[in-house]
């Protein structure tokens, strides 16, 4: 039997670092939501089955999105944290999937994600023992500041990569990673933590740096620059 492609998006966040009065997957880009670009990226590879949206119980804003009501997309209940609210989907996606499908795990507001990049996840990792995820290595000069705002140290830079989203592993080993996790309190704000921390050692696949998470107002000018330069 094949393995399966399956796709888990974290919505339950608020996002307070954007200062909007509605969480940023919520916010117009482009005359859409952020989020409703997104899910178009993940369901339009030939690969993935499903994408399963974690959202908080009171969400108010999901039922006027373009994918509300689309049978590929399934809404699951959220946690008070994203690890929590991936272990949610993982869980109904173990209910019908094989311990050893895939489950690709992708940042609400990573709307710019390209098909090229998700190929070259997929095809580098699907052989792999553990798995991986998308990343960029880091280009700016990077210092150690104290709390007082001096520079401690200038951080050595030629083994440190940007993480990015999707985050590629099996759905077994994945559910496994994140509730010993969450049993430890490590409450990990990515699923290659997870497994870190599991012992597993995760491949990093480079990935397009404008691949970005929407976190300040600023970013959506930027994603609608990448948006634009895409559809050209």
């Amino acid at each position: 039997m094949s393995e399966r492609y399956w796709a888990v998006v974290p919505a339950a966040g608020v996002g307070k670092r954007m200062g909007s009065d509605i969480p940023k997957q919520y916010l117009d880009l482009m005359g859409r939501c952020v989020i409703d670009h997104t899910i178009d990226r993940l369901l339009s590879h030939r690969l993935i089955d499903t994408v399963y949206v974690s959202l908080s119980e009171v969400d108010g804003y999901w039922g006027q999105t373009e994918r509300a009501g689309d049978p590929r997309v399934v809404r699951v209940k959220g946690g008070d944290e994203r690890c929590h609210s991936v272990l949610n989907a993982l869980h109904v996606i173990g209910g019908s999937a094989h311990a050893d499908d895939w489950v690709l795990v992708h940042d609400a507001a990573r709307p710019c994600l390209t098909e090229s990049d998700l190929d070259r996840l997929i095809d580098n990792l699907r052989d792999h023992p553990v798995g991986g995820l998308l990343g960029v290595p880091v280009q700016d000069t990077l210092k150690r500041v104290s709390t007082e705002g001096e520079v401690v140290t200038t951080v050595p830079r030629h083994e440190l990569w940007q993480a990015y989203t999707p985050q590629m592993f099996r759905l077994g080993m994945l559910t496994n990673a994140l509730e010993q996790a969450i049993d430890r309190g490590e409450l990990v704000t990515d699923d290659a933590s997870a497994m870190e921390l599991a012992g597993h050692h995760p491949s990093i696949v480079e990935g397009h740096a404008g691949n970005i998470k929407i976190t300040r107002p600023v970013d959506l000018s930027l994603a609608a620059y990448y948006l634009s330069q895409d559809r050209a």
